[in-house]
């Protein structure tokens, strides 16, 4: 019987400022079974894709990204936040719910061409993603697809990534 991811992440009102409620994925990592189910749905969902790499997005974006990567076969390309790639980047700043922020890619990381899956844990208002789409378009992919693991519908982050295939295991 299939489990209810969303049994598995917590609400913390007003992290990391007043007014945000924060989806804790933490309790869902700690389960084994929880973790092992969502690793495995996501396989499922993502066996027949082909992808030619899986980028997660720093730093629980990683935890979804390694494992899937792994399971289908394929490439891990990390999207770090700035300072913290030690060759050439493509950079791309955005707009969080609380602040802004940096990330990049290195630049030789996608092969021209290539299909590419971008994970994260929660989509919110789609800045982050976005940005990390637009990285990995720069990088040479022609084929983005982006799964998160929590989506937040309230924040309507689907919208500022309409043009890209978007999939979402949980939504609030």
């Amino acid at each position: 019987m299939p489990l209810n991811l969303a049994e598995y992440i917590i609400d913390v009102p007003d992290y990391p400022k007043p007014g945000i409620l924060f989806k804790d994925i933490t309790p869902l990592l700690q389960n084994p079974n929880a973790f092992s189910h969502c690793i495995a749905t996501l396989s499922e969902l993502y066996s027949k894709s082909q992808f030619d790499a899986i980028a997660g997005i720093e730093s629980r974006g990683f935890i979804f990204a390694c494992p899937l990567a792994i399971e289908l076969q394929t490439s891990f390309i990390p999207i770090r936040k700035l300072g913290k790639l030690p060759r050439q980047t493509l950079q791309a700043e955005y707009e969080l719910e609380y602040g802004s922020e940096t990330i990049e890619i290195h630049e030789d990381a996608i092969t021209p061409g290539s299909k590419v899956l971008i994970i994260d844990d929660v989509l919110a208002t789609g800045g982050t993603l976005k940005a990390a789409t637009n990285l990995v378009k720069q990088s040479g992919a022609t084929n983005i697809e982006i799964c998160t693991i929590v989506e937040l519908l309230f924040l309507n982050g689907r919208e500022a990534l309409s043009d890209t295939k978007l999939t979402s295991l949980v939504t609030f």
